[in-house]
């Protein structure tokens, strides 16, 4: 049979187009880029950003110090609430308000008991593990409560979460009987600091092992699936034989559980709390982690790295903003300009437009040949 002949009109497209394209249409090509304008910016404005040295911290230890160090132990705790978030945006369409507050929560029952009830203590009153266990446990019954306004009772979950949100940080003072507890046991704050003998932060390791439960959780069971299933469309799910109540419900559970050790990590830290301002405005971080890492805010298909990546870059973005110099107060209008480029990107008339301008390159070849 003769081969084909080839038509001299039709032009072939360059490798290189095809790869940008879809390297744009990538669901992570705007955490990456958002990255890499970070690091462009700060190798252009102070190379020595990206500087690591060792110190010695207060215990006489050498410990890794610098710009990146900061980023990747400060984003610990971000970085474990945007996994959980992201569970949850993707069942329910809506996003957990409630996180800072049920943080707040889970760090005041760790320090109530391994400070056996005391304002001081220089020693732990119970097994670490076992205070960190019943603060799991205690942020997993209010991440229930919250999943259950919003599965059975229907409730929207930025309403639903609210009830927490107001009322969680008095919750935790009650707990402690508005006192403010401290233990000085250094084998508490290991958590939030460092192990003696190893000079990479601990909440580093701890951010990797809640990453590697996930993946392994995402790769061998079905929740991944059930969760954007739900999402996607929760009737079509019901017939499919799965519950979405109990689908809705256990992410927000699961997310509790994030809550705590994202808790533990902030209390151990310095081995006390601050009712009113730990965790502060958390939650809106990873919220924002979340639709960075190319997320829908309303639900269904997701992608867990993208919200963690995303959940980097808003510490990077931190990180440098106070380099330089830029009041704290300050910060939430720089990670208001990033959501509304985020919420104006993601507009379906923008998108239409970015499609067609896409698009009006080959349309016009085709109308020249």
């Amino acid at each position: 049979m003769a081969a084909p002949v080839k038509d001299p009109k039709i032009q072939v497209k360059r490798p290189d187009e095809s790869i940008f394209k879809r390297l744009t249409r990538h669901q992570l090509f705007i955490p990456l880029a958002a990255l890499a304008l970070l690091v462009l910016f700060n190798l252009i404005a102070d190379p020595t950003f990206f500087a690591v040295t060792v110190k010695e911290n207060s215990l006489g230890n050498p410990v890794l110090s610098g710009n990146i160090i900061s980023v990747l132990d400060n984003a610990s705790e971000l970085v474990i609430l945007a996994i959980g978030m992201t569970l949850v945006t993707a069942s329910s369409g809506g996003q957990d308000i409630s996180v800072g507050a049920a943080m707040a929560i889970a760090g005041s029952v760790i320090l109530r008991m391994v400070c056996g009830g005391q304002v001081s203590a220089d020693t732990m009153q119970t097994p670490l593990v076992l205070a960190v266990l019943v603060g799991i446990l205690v942020s997993m019954i209010f991440g229930a409560f919250n999943g259950a306004l919003v599965a059975y009772f229907k409730i929207q979950p930025m309403v639903a979460t609210l009830i927490l949100f107001t009322a969680g940080r008095s919750i935790a003072a009650w707990i402690n009987n508005n006192q403010l507890p401290i233990i000085n046991d250094l084998g508490f704050k290991y958590a939030g600091t460092f192990l003696p003998g190893i000079p990479v932060p601990t909440p580093i390791f701890i951010t990797i092992l809640v990453i590697l439960l996930f993946w392994l959780a995402l790769k061998f069971t079905n929740l991944g699936l059930y969760t954007q299933s739900v999402g996607i469309n929760a009737n079509s799910s019901r017939l499919n034989g799965l519950d979405p109540k109990l689908i809705k419900l256990l992410t927000y559970v699961i997310l509790g559980v994030c809550v705590a050790i994202a808790g533990f990590v902030r209390v151990s830290r310095s081995g006390s709390i601050n009712y009113s301002r730990i965790a502060e405005n958390i939650e809106m971080d990873a919220i924002l982690a979340v639709a960075l890492g190319g997320n829908a805010l309303s639900g269904g298909k997701f992608n867990i790295y993208g919200s963690i990546l995303g959940a980097y870059v808003i510490q990077f973005l931190t990180t440098t903003l106070y380099k330089y110099e830029v009041p704290s107060t300050a910060l939430p209008a720089y990670k208001a300009v990033v959501v509304i480029l985020l919420v104006v990107l993601s507009a379906p008339v923008v998108q239409e437009k970015l499609a067609s301008v896409r698009k009006a390159p080959a349309k016009a070849a085709k109308e020249v040949s």
